[in-house]
């Protein structure tokens, strides 16, 4: 267990202590592990792959993905996701499921039996690696979904190494919550430590993987993410994306981390229930927890939300498409899932076969392969320091209407949306005139200058780019 930790340098850092802000599951672990509190430097010790400045990422469901679910299968569509602008691919796991205790016919994804093998359900290791070889020759970068907090059951670690696991007062093992397919491990453990790092590094020497999305970040001591960032930067520079929203996280172990809360705001607003002063408040407060440096990832649905919390369009409705222009434009980095490109109204079953039906003349692949292009071309749209600030254009709809602009250098966006179910006649008064600005859907060429008028429909969006 560990003590609360403070950083001394008052100048350089401000100390955080906002559990009342972030909501208490956000500092404090949620299992058996400790309340750990730190000061957060304005700028973190992180240096980000150079080739993340500008990315987007999308999450690979190998086994929904297509009717075979495997590697070569999934390998088919490489041109498509490449055409359409994606840069980082994330493989939800790829290891050998579990069998004791499982759940369904096929188990979770995240009952891991051996860390340094994968499915045969998805292939051999020889097809994994021709993935990321050719992923990696069209442009690609390829992390790995990472389970650190709990293994399957029958893992070989379960037998080999009992004392890596949690036990109760009984001494015996136990899962996290009713996560009843997986034992939950022990980072008390200096050996697991040592034996997790060295499986981490299998896949980037095996492989060449480009780094790791790491599941329940926030349920793994913080000091065993920065000692794995430091060993795993020595072989190459990776990616770290932490399923947490933990602004420590950022100081020295990961890139990117879930905008929980932005997306819960989402939601909030398609139901009536939020407005679009929560997304002002919501970065204001951002400024003041988070980094300068620290890329935060937003969503509108990823595997979690499809399958338990509900698809997009149960959840957003008519709004599906202004959410998604705002997980690009918003700053932060833009997360697709498996089938959101082309609108996929279904849950998809977690521990069965459930493949996805592609319709690949939906016209939602246009419009993600245009926001693509805009958030890799325009600066003012780029990640981190390397993009535009949130600046907040003020309409007499304070609720209902989020205008804002971004500029970074001679790149400017300017982001117009309805955030009601009402018609709105806009006027959009800016500081500065604004000139020669096109919309990157209509093709509109438009100038603001002094007050312009614009209507706005029901969960209308415009996204205007300097020429």
């Amino acid at each position: 267990m560990k003590t609360l930790q403070y950083l001394t340098d008052q100048s350089l850092f401000v100390i955080v202590i906002v559990i009342s802000l972030i909501g208490i599951t956000t500092l404090i672990s949620s299992s058996r592990k400790e309340v750990v509190i730190k000061a957060i430097p304005r700028v973190s010790d992180i240096i980000h792959p150079e080739w993340s400045k500008n990315a987007n990422i999308y999450e690979v469901n190998i086994r929904q993905y297509t009717r075979e679910g495997t590697f070569k299968a999934f390998q088919e569509h490489l041109p498509r996701l490449k055409e359409m602008g994606i840069d980082i691919l994330w493989l939800m796991p790829i290891f050998p499921v579990g069998e004791k205790n499982r759940k369904g016919t096929l188990g979770s994804y995240y009952a891991v039996r051996d860390y340094k093998a994968v499915n045969p359900e998805f292939g051999t290791m020889d097809d994994f690696k021709e993935l990321v070889k050719t992923a990696h020759d069209l442009g690609f970068k390829v992390i790995l979904d990472w389970v650190a907090n709990h293994s399957s059951w029958d893992n070989q670690w379960i037998i080999d190494r009992p004392e890596w696991y949690t036990k109760d007062s009984l001494g015996k093992m136990t899962s996290p919550f009713d996560w009843t397919d997986v034992a939950d491990l022990n980072f008390d453990e200096k050996g697991l430590q040592e034996e997790m790092i060295n499986a981490l590094k299998f896949w980037i020497t095996e492989t060449d993987i480009d780094g790791y999305r790491c599941d329940v970040a926030g349920m793994v001591p913080t000091d065993f993410w920065e000692r794995v960032r430091s060993e795993l930067d020595i072989m190459k520079p990776v990616f770290m994306l932490a399923e947490a929203e933990q602004p420590e996280h950022h100081i020295k172990a990961f890139d990117m981390s879930y905008a929980w809360e932005l997306h819960h705001i989402f939601n909030g607003i398609a139901k009536g229930e939020k407005n679009a002063n929560d997304i002002e408040s919501y970065f204001a407060k951002q400024d003041t927890l988070f980094p300068a440096n620290a890329y935060r990832m937003n969503f509108i649905t990823n595997h979690d939300e499809n399958s338990w919390n509900g698809t997009e369009k149960e959840r957003l409705g008519d709004a599906v498409n202004v959410f998604g222009v705002l997980t690009y434009t918003l700053p932060g980095m833009p997360l697709i899932y498996s089938g959101q490109e082309v609108g996929l109204d279904r849950r998809l079953k977690f521990f069965e076969k459930d493949s996805i039906e592609w319709d690949l003349n939906s016209p939602l692949l246009a419009f993600y392969q245009n926001l693509s292009f805009v958030k890799k071309s325009n600066s003012a749209l780029w990640n981190g320091l390397s993009g535009g600030n949130f600046e907040r254009i003020n309409t007499a709809y304070k609720k209902s209407v989020l205008a804002f602009l971004r500029q970074k250098e001679a790149d400017r966006v300017m982001v117009i949306c309805n955030l009601s179910m009402d018609t709105l006649d806009v006027k959009i008064k800016v500081n500065d005139e604004i000139t020669d600005f096109r919309e990157i859907f209509t093709g509109e060429e438009k100038s603001f200058i002094d007050s312009t008028k614009v209507k706005l429909n029901p969960w209308q969006y415009y996204v205007y780019i300097n020429k």
